[in-house]
């Protein structure tokens, strides 16, 4: 009797011990019904996720260390792991992201990425999770639009979702996300216009939206993001003129701004800015190159080629600190080509197609 006795206040000492310390059952079965939505059939990633407690040992899953709910979805298809090395390939997953994510109510991060198969939308319900800060989903197959209250998580830092297919525009609510520092939605089928109130995502640093549809103008608002590294607005439809203020930003060092439809004159403020990495190229810009270029100007990328760009290259352009390539092909430029630096390690075909430059590496004038 006492023995029985003994083993049962173990037992219930020992459930008491897992409901403290092991993930809620309720997370438990969010996690499970995700999982019925994917299929891995290589890895076996999922063959880890067993047993009560969805806290320990379960790949991909962690939970905060107080309260035991999850707390971060790492799946990446593309890792250093050992199962990734052992089965001596990447990942590839298909499927659906179900929407019992939702369910796991602390949420900090989501990083369902690189797995080439995965196919769906985006679950809406998604920003309803207040403490999400990180949603990484690059390299799947996601179709559909982002969800248009995403504005909502006021947490977030980090927005992946490139390398999709996702479509739609971009929603009046992701300005609201007043504590994003990383936009990345390139290569979608993203349409419509950048949002005006752009600028408002005052904590941006990157900001890259290369390779979808956007059309429209580049809003003026965006000189407000004074912490705004890297702007990647190339392969687009946009068009109308590059904002002067692009040029006054203080920490901006990369615009890329080619193959769009952008016109007018090239701002006088971007040649002796903080940029370093300029592109415009493959655009419709017009009128001379600005003879602007000073000890501020240092370039590691200036290609303005495929224009319609007229004139001499400026004489100041000797003046800058340092211009690793430069490419003025393919506009209307006339003139001899200034001796010196950056010209004496240029090759001729920084200069080829223009009306009437000459002199080294070109033909003599």
């Amino acid at each position: 009797m006492g023995c029985r006795w003994l083993l049962s206040v173990t037992a219930l000492l020992l459930a008491a011990a897992l409901a403290v310390n092991g993930c809620p059952p309720s997370d438990r079965a969010a996690l499970l019904a995700f999982k019925s939505a994917l299929h891995d059939p290589y890895l076996g990633i999922f063959n880890t996720w067993r047993g009560t407690d969805c806290c320990h040992n379960w790949y991909g899953v962690s939970c905060d260390q107080e309260s035991r709910r999850v707390a971060d979805i790492n799946l990446r298809g593309e890792s250093e792991d050992p199962i990734f090395q052992r089965a001596k390939r990447t990942g590839y997953m298909t499927g659906t992201i179900s929407s019992a994510i939702c369910r796991l109510g602390r949420l900090s991060s989501l990083t369902i990425a690189d797995w080439k198969g995965i196919t769906g939308e985006i679950p809406s319900c998604i920003v309803h999770l207040p403490f999400l800060r990180i949603i990484d989903l690059i390299g799947n197959r996601l179709s559909g639009e982002i969800p248009a209250e995403i504005g909502k998580l006021h947490r977030l830092t980090v927005l992946n979702i490139a390398d999709n297919l996702i479509t739609g525009e971009l929603p009046r609510s992701l300005t609201n996300l007043s504590s994003l520092m990383h936009l990345d939605l390139r290569n979608n089928r993203i349409s419509g216009p950048l949002p005006r109130d752009f600028g408002k995502l005052r904590m941006l640093s990157r900001a890259l939206l290369s390779g979808n549809r956007l059309t429209g103008l580049i809003p003026s608002s965006v000189a407000d993001i004074y912490r705004l590294a890297d702007l990647d607005l190339s392969l687009n439809q946009l068009s109308g003129p590059i904002p002067a203020s692009l040029g006054k930003m203080a920490v901006l060092s990369t615009l890329n701004l080619d193959c769009n439809r952008i016109s007018g004159w090239i701002p006088v403020t971007l040649m002796n800015s903080a940029v370093a990495n300029l592109n415009l190229s493959r655009n419709f810009i017009q009128g001379y190159i600005p003879d602007a270029f000073g000890p501020r100007s240092y370039f590691t990328v200036l290609d303005l080629s495929h224009n319609n760009l007229r004139g001499p290259i400026p004489k100041t352009i000797a003046s800058a600190s340092f211009i690793g390539h430069l490419d003025l092909s393919h506009n209307h430029l006339c003139g001899r080509i200034p001796l010196g630096s950056p010209f004496d390690h240029l090759e001729a075909s920084s200069f080829m197609y223009n009306d009437c430059l000459c002199g080294k590496p070109l033909k003599a004038c």
